[in-house]
């Protein structure tokens, strides 16, 4: 019997298979982002920092968060969107080593995503497709075009939830800033540190009267080619939509 992929994926990255890691071979280290656009001027967000927070107790949250995929026909203010983008890859600061210490855990303070987002329904945005530049705490535009929706939506295998959202965040891998430190069993440690992110979510979307849903069903290929990634240095690796909860009576 011919042993299963998945199986030999996790018997090959175990520690006694892997190499020399390119961080000990001397390899500089990658950047911690990727690099904003010049010709792209970048949205600034309001600064969590300064903003006024709602309070909410945190083992509620943790215990009424569920899949939500139904959503009010309603708007994100520009604060809650922000705040959102800063409970799931906010920077508090840069270390000397140099690393980013963000508001979620990732192996080695790797920190190997970048957030897309598909924003529909936010106060103060036009409508498309947007990447979170995080040590700016700012938005750069991708796609602005009419068909944005429709397209990711597709790319996501047409769940409906995508097109109806306030927002639809989707994380995708930079392999090579984890990779330079793990070899191939960095490609084990993407995905753990992907639930960090969407936990954080789902907690964030709880505090402020709204649901995720998080998203592994999509096309892995043409995702990729949305967002503008070539699928193998740079790779969706999840997503999740969020809305408003719709009030009932």
């Amino acid at each position: 019997m011919t042993e299963s992929q998945g199986k030999t994926f996790w018997e090959l990255t175990k520690y006694k298979y892997l190499p020399i890691s390119p961080q000990n071979s001397g390899v500089p280290q990658p950047p911690l982002v990727l690099p904003v656009d010049p010709a792209a001027k970048l949205i600034a967000l309001p600064r969590p920092a300064d903003m006024e927070k709602t309070s909410y107790d945190l083992w509620q949250a943790i215990n009424q968060r569920k899949t939500l995929r139904n959503y009010a026909e309603a708007s994100l203010s520009l604060e809650e969107f922000s705040l959102l983008l800063w409970a799931t890859q906010g920077v508090h600061r840069i270390s000397s080593r140099p690393v980013t210490l963000r508001t979620v855990p990732s192996a080695g303070a790797r920190h190997a995503f970048e957030t897309f987002i598909l924003v529909n329904q936010v106060e103060g945005l036009v409508p498309g497709l947007y990447r979170f530049a995080a040590i700016d705490h700012a938005l750069q535009t991708v796609d602005l075009s009419d068909d944005i929706n429709a397209r990711i939506t597709t790319a996501c295998e047409d769940q409906t939830q995508v097109s109806r959202s306030a927002v639809t965040f989707i994380w995708a891998a930079v392999i090579e800033r984890m990779t330079w430190r793990y070899p191939e069993r960095g490609y084990r440690y993407i995905l753990l540190d992907a639930g960090h992110v969407c936990q954080n979510l789902y907690l964030a979307a709880e505090a402020l009267q709204c649901g995720a849903c998080a998203i592994a069903a999509f096309d892995d290929d043409l995702l990729n080619q949305e967002l503008g990634l070539d699928g193998t240095s740079q790779f969706a690796v999840y997503a999740a939509s969020l809305g408003r909860r719709k009030i009932t009576a």
